[in-house]
């Protein structure tokens, strides 16, 4: 754990990156990207920061992208909010340029990696990190490594058939605007406030927030759950009803031992992006 990694977390507006010594971070670094742009223009962004961070001493670069990725090859495709970006060799790029090792992996994934090497999964053998925000997204830890699937698919809850849509239209921060109408963050601070309405929103989503869990107790049987994304920042509003949805799962034990936990780990999407080395040993 003591090797120098570059983390970089590229999201919709801008890319961050720090170095990560252990769980430690340099100063972080970051740049807005054309995401409007060409395939090199957002290239462009990224090496700016990775240029600023790298020196003689660093390992190897992780990155994590809102994309499918082809893991072996460090090939992003359809990444959100970037349209010129397709299909990008991100890896050989990267590698080419930098003469290090280069890991790519999706920003679910790097979730979890994260929080099983920094945060709340550390010592635990399998476990299921679960970003609640916009949409639902997962990665899922298997005897200690991140499964990741054969194209990089594991975990895709948010796509699974529930009532008359899909999971992620009800457990999301989009749930209040694709039921309602409503605006997610005026009700998150109506809740806050104690607003009788609000509550009874979130006490809602805790239900459907606790099928998506017996869901993902049903498929992988993890021992931790760690829940993460702005959604999970609600736990106590919507935490009743989803213990009580899960407390109906078929196996009574299961439900007994299982632990769910929110994520406190700051700046997870350079720590994830930074932990995908250590995956690979």
């Amino acid at each position: 754990m003591e090797a120098k990694v570059i983390g970089i977390d590229l999201g919709a507006t801008n890319v961050r990156g720090a170095v990560v010594t252990g769980s430690t971070l340099s100063e972080i670094v970051s740049a807005r990207i054309h995401s409007d742009g060409s395939v090199e223009d957002v290239l462009n962004d990224i090496y700016k920061v990775v240029d600023t961070l790298i020196d003689g001493s660093i390992n190897a670069i992780g990155i994590g992208v809102p994309s499918v990725v082809d893991v072996n090859e460090g090939i992003v495709y359809d990444v959100q909010y970037i349209p010129s970006w397709v299909e990008v060799p991100l890896k050989k790029y990267m590698e080419a340029r930098y003469h290090i090792p280069v890991f790519v992996n999706n920003d679910a994934n790097c979730f979890a990696v994260g929080e099983y090497h920094f945060g709340k999964g550390n010592g635990v053998e399998s476990m299921i990190g679960l970003t609640i925000g916009t949409g639902l997204g997962a990665g899922v830890i298997i005897n200690n490594k991140l499964y990741a699937g054969y194209n990089c698919g594991a975990g895709e809850f948010g796509l699974f058939n529930y009532l008359d849509n899909i999971l992620e239209f009800y457990c999301s921060g989009s749930f209040f605007q694709n039921v309602y109408g409503l605006d997610g963050v005026k009700v998150f601070e109506d809740a806050k406030k104690g607003d009788a309405k609000a509550l009874a929103l979130y006490t809602e989503l805790g239900t459907h927030v606790g099928h998506a869990i017996k869901m993902v107790m049903y498929a992988y049987d993890p021992v931790l759950i760690v829940l993460g994304g702005s959604v999970s920042q609600a736990y106590d509003f919507f935490q009743e009803n989803m213990w009580k949805e899960i407390k109906t799962f078929a196996y009574t034990k299961s439900a007994e031992r299982i632990s769910i936990e929110v994520s406190a780990l700051k700046n997870s999407g350079i720590l994830g992006a930074a932990a995908l080395y250590y995956d690979a040993q």
